[in-house]
């Protein structure tokens, strides 16, 4: 299993609240409809960054996949040009 963890900031002037509503409601339904997707949870974060993702996949082969599946791209595109910067980390269990 891999955990796949991205800390987010958006662009000033983002509704912050609006904005985590919005990407946890296209992302998290993929769930069950990518392949090798186990779990996926968005929230606000309060650390200093603006949100963070959290995410399971079967292995690292599944990951890989969900960045490039339709489905995500999809969704991406109707959040992303509110992001500014990101921090990813990735790890095996």
């Amino acid at each position: 299993m891999v955990k796949h963890i991205v800390l987010y900031n958006f662009k000033p002037d983002v509704d912050k609240d609006a904005a985590v509503k919005l990407i946890a409601s296209v992302l998290e339904p993929l769930v069950g409809k990518i392949p090798g997707l186990l779990y996926l949870e968005i929230r606000a974060a309060f650390n200093g960054m603006d949100y963070a993702l959290y995410s399971e996949f079967e292995s690292r082969e599944a990951l890989s996949a969900y960045a490039v599946h339709p489905l995500h791209l999809e969704a991406k595109d109707k959040f992303f040009h509110l992001l500014d910067s990101r921090v990813a980390a990735d790890y095996d269990v």
